[in-house]
């Protein structure tokens, strides 16, 4: 017996009212809640046998998994909405007490392992966010960097997540980030430590301005190999050990990915940020109390690779910055560490360690 078929009227009218497969919907982004969620799967569903995987690390690190869970926190900013991937690891024995950690500009929170795992056993809960623009976080296509806007962002973090005081810890461009944050909110503020820090001398005033585009043209140039030059001249004195390798995984992921000028774009515009807003005319402002650890070997600096040599020479001098920045912030001590350079955690762990919990366990 013949099924009768359907009029053409009535079948397009049944298969207007079945969606076809893949092709549901997308909860609209304008009605998700800005709070933490959860972290999204650490690697990517597998690719079809027609379609391999891209080399490297996409922007957004989708495949790199940090050394303790990652959360996010979603933020509307600069009429975007933005995701700010962040770890917040709780000790065992809770002392009451948080800390703060604040990344620097070629690396990202997931460098801070040894510095929490430090930390929570000594009863510390750390939040070790990545920046937006950094790390996990969203890097926009369009946005305007600033440290106050980065330090507004990480201070929204700590309300969601109920931390109303906690010790801030920057290392490098972190240490520019954490002093802007100390100086915005002194009352949430209960003590200062810079690693490090960049931006204890003001590079506009001796060195020839470098635009966002041409910062842009250099990042894409990076390379693994380049990269990884320059920490060594840069940071270890031309030494280098397999050890530091991983400390440039991330960013030598990045270049070899075909999204990588996102990141370059992102990284440019950062670069136009540390080099614009200085903080060092503002140290005095400080009433936090603060300690510097300071790499004495460290001769980090924003655009001396194009200042005149007698510029160059002088530029990044920690031995003298570190005790120029603890004499002007009122109160500040200083620890300096002969023969380490622009990473004492990496270097010097144990020192390092030493100094910043004998400082935060100090009685207040």
């Amino acid at each position: 017996m013949r099924t009768p078929s359907l009029t053409p009227v009535l079948a397009s009218l049944l298969l207007s009212l079945v969606p076809a497969a893949g092709c549901a919907p997308a909860p609209r982004a304008d009605l998700q809640p800005a709070v933490p969620s959860a972290a999204p799967p650490t690697a990517p569903s597998a690719a079809p046998p027609t379609a391999p995987a891209a080399a490297g690390l996409d922007p957004e690190l989708t495949s790199y998994t940090y050394p303790y869970p990652v959360r996010y926190f979603e933020v509307e900013s600069q009429r975007q909405k933005l995701r700010m991937a962040y770890m917040d690891v709780q000790a065992e024995k809770p002392n009451g007490r948080a800390v703060l950690l604040l990344h620097g500009k070629n690396f990202s929170a997931s460098y801070w392992e040894p510095t929490i795992r430090a930390l929570t056993e000594r009863g510390f809960r750390v939040i070790a966010p990545d920046q937006i623009g950094f790390g996990k976080s969203t890097k926009p296509a369009a946005y305007q960097f600033s440290f106050h806007g980065l330090a507004e962002t990480t201070r929204a973090l700590l309300d969601s997540l109920g931390v109303q005081r906690a010790a801030v810890v920057g290392h490098s461009m972190g240490g520019m980030l954490a002093a802007r944050f100390a100086l915005m909110f002194a009352d949430r503020t209960e003590r200062l430590i810079l690693v490090n820090p960049i931006g204890l001398e003001d590079w506009k005033t001796v060195v020839p301005y470098r635009s966002i585009d041409a910062w842009f043209k250099q990042e894409l140039q990076a390379t693994r190999d380049s990269i990884r030059d320059y920490q060594r001249k840069s940071y270890y004195d031309g030494a280098w050990k397999p050890e530091y390798e991983r400390q440039i995984e991330i960013q030598a992921g990045w270049t070899e990915h075909p999204e990588y000028p996102r990141v370059a774009w992102c990284s440019a515009l950062t670069y136009d940020m540390i080099f614009t807003q200085p903080v060092v005319y503002e140290l005095p402002r400080l009433r936090t109390p603060t300690l510097l650890v300071i790499g004495l070997r460290d001769r980090t600096a924003l655009g001396k690779a194009w200042a005149p040599k007698e510029v160059a020479d002088a530029l990044g001098d920690y031995t003298t910055l570190g005790k120029k920045a603890a004499q002007a912030i009122p109160g500040a001590k200083l620890v300096e560490l002969p023969g380490v350079g622009h990473l004492p955690q990496v270097e010097a762990f144990e020192k390092y360690r030493d100094a910043l919990v004998k400082f935060l366990e100090q009685a207040p």
